[in-house]
């Protein structure tokens, strides 16, 4: 089966795995998100048919998939032309136990006989080394140990062990169970340990569901982004990655294969501001931890736009000869070398999302005088590096520019400083900041406004657009009647637009010129059109994009404006989190609502 992105999104903020339409487990990087990937047969391992856990169910006819109400569990059903049916419930188990939150490297996979005599058939078959070959088997009484990188997987199963390792078929006259995870001994049946965690876990998510703000409209939208947003939270550190994948490529060939395993603190900013607006804040408290740690492991060195997801600093890109790539379209990375690229606005991403901390009274710990002395040195080094050359957002590995956007978030670092001392009550630092977020300001608007093109434009001096330009009110560096703003609105339709979605911009770079839409600029152009007040275009616009996730509600980075099909690393947090940021925006509110 050619592979697709039409993928469920299993974890539990330790470890994640995608699974496809026929129950397949095709991606798990075990046991932490940047680990090598046990299951990988998404990216073709060239060595032969492994790197996937399936089950086959013996002249299957009809499927269905979908998540259990409000939780990240996911169920696949399957049936025959005889009316034999089984259902595969996968998840990873997530819930408070003694006091704290157990989130095992672990998946459990449930398969239960729904009608007649089915005959099934269970592959297990890990890759190591990145796909470079099978992992070894060591068979027990009651389980299978997977050996050949640096974590060994169990399975514990009440399955026939034999059965397994030697895939041949069976009936299945109750029920499996597969419980997969540390090489360990799991003390229990594992039918009650399944049936234990499956029912704890899917409390814990149907509570978590419960306390979210969430808009009168697209209500099941705003949940599914918010339970993907979560898992791609590393709470043992506060970590947030950028997407579960890595080399997903952004449009068919192009060679744009990146990995997205890691913690940008851009992205970051954006994921804590959509939990934040739904009500769950604990996101962010964790991520102001990871944040807080890197500035201060950061005191004699620049603060790099991305780290890994226990802060590792340096993340040397390489690319494995064992994995062919999706679809085969190579090279797959492992790394990213944007962790050595300039990207000046950074600076304002980390204070941005701290902001929020000084203004909440429900929080545990609130941000006071301390965090704030800290994230000064932030703001010196935004005046520092307001008006010099980097890579810019879109990590453009050729020369570098002034950017606007990096601009306008040392202004946005610098004014949201001010905000939060005097909220503190500091009078001086509060001037002392305002006035450097005005001389940024000013020569943003000096160096940056193109009058023939009736815009400001993606770099100082520069005739050029990027849809980075559209956040300006959503900073709030301009206000939503700035006739500066809808011109530049105009001037991103005309030069941006493709069908009803946006390139991130439209020069040529390192690999050519952008094929393929990046989903979460659609977003923002859409945001840009309700604070104009063009409220019912947007709507359409948004609506449409909703025809383009998949079954499950999910979404990748970018999307073919010809054929809709998704394209990059997946899901996205970017995508989700513009989601999540349009439905709220847009939906009529609770009290206007009956």
């Amino acid at each position: 089966m050619t592979a697709n992105l039409n993928l469920g999104l299993i974890g539990n903020c330790r470890t994640s795995a995608l699974v496809d339409t026929s129950a397949a487990i095709t991606w798990w990087c075990y046991p932490h998100f940047d680990s090598d990937p046990i299951c990988c047969s998404l990216l073709q391992p060239a060595a032969g048919s492994f790197g996937q856990i399936d089950v086959l169910l013996e002249g299957v006819t009809t499927s269905s998939q979908n998540y259990e109400r409000n939780t990240a569990i996911l169920i696949t059903r399957f049936a025959d032309a005889a009316g034999n049916a089984i259902e595969v419930i996968d998840f990873a188990p997530r819930f408070e136990q003694h006091g704290r939150m157990f989130t095992p490297s672990m998946l459990v996979r449930l398969i239960r006989r729904v009608a007649g005599r089915p005959r099934i058939t269970l592959r297990v078959r890990p890759a190591c080394n990145y796909g470079g070959q099978r992992a070894k088997v060591l068979a027990g009484a009651h389980h299978i140990s997977f050996v050949g990188t640096a974590h060994a997987m169990r399975l514990t199963t009440d399955a026939s062990v034999s059965a397994i390792t030697d895939e041949i078929p069976f009936f299945l006259h109750q029920g499996v169970t597969m419980l997969m995870g540390a090489d360990e001994t799991l003390v229990g049946a594992p039918a009650d340990v399944g049936r234990t965690f499956y029912e704890s876990t899917r409390i814990h998510w149907q509570r978590w569901v419960r306390s979210l703000a969430i808009p009168f409209e697209w209500q099941e939208v705003v949940i599914r982004a918010a339970i993907t947003l979560k898992l791609n939270t590393f709470d043992d550190t506060g970590a947030i990655v950028a997407a579960t994948t890595t080399s997903i490529p952004e449009a068919p060939d192009s060679g744009r294969n990146w990995d997205y395993r890691y913690c940008w603190l851009r992205d970051a900013y954006f994921v804590v501001n959509a939990l934040n607006s739904l009500g769950a804040t604990a996101t962010m408290e964790n991520y102001l931890d990871y944040i807080l740690n890197i500035i201060a492991d950061t005191r004699d060195i620049p603060l790099q736009p991305v780290y890994g997801i226990r802060r590792e600093a340096v993340l040397t890109e390489t690319t494995p000869s064992g994995l062919a790539g999706y679809r085969g379209m190579g090279p797959v990375r492992i790394g990213n070398e944007a962790y050595v690229q300039v990207q000046n606005d950074v600076f304002g991403e980390a204070v941005l999302a701290s902001t929020h901390a000084f203004f909440d009274t429900r929080l545990e710990r609130p941000a006071g005088r301390e965090m704030f002395e800290d994230l000064e040195r932030l703001g010196e080094a935004s005046i520092l590096n307001y008006n010099v050359p980097d890579a810019g957002l879109w990590e453009l590995r050729g020369a570098k520019r002034v950017h606007t956007f990096s601009s306008m978030m040392c202004w946005a670092a610098c004014d949201r400083l001010a905000g939060i001392a005097r909220r503190l009550d500091l009078p001086e630092r509060s001037a002392y900041w305002q006035a450097h977020a005005q001389t940024i300001h000013d020569h943003i608007c000096q160096h940056a406004w193109h009058a023939g093109l009736n815009s400001f434009v993606s770099t100082f001096g520069g005739d050029r657009l990027d849809a980075s330009l559209l956040l300006m009110v959503e900073f709030q560096f301009l206000t939503a009647d700035d006739l500066r703003f809808a011109g530049t609105v105009a001037a991103i339709e005309k030069y941006l637009r493709r069908g009803d979605f946006l390139l991130r911009y439209d020069e040529r770079d390192d690999f050519g010129e952008p094929e393929t839409a990046f989903l979460v600029c659609t977003f923002w152009w859409i945001i840009a059109l309700t604070q104009l007040g063009e409220v019912e275009r947007a709507r359409k616009l948004f609506e449409n994009v909703l025809t383009k996730c998949n079954h499950l509600g999910l979404l990748s980075e970018d999307v073919s404006p010809d054929t809709g099909e998704l394209w990059g690393n997946f899901p996205q947090t970017y995508s989700m989190v513009g989601l999540i940021q349009c439905a709220t925006r847009l939906s009529m509110r609770w009290d206007e609502a009956y």
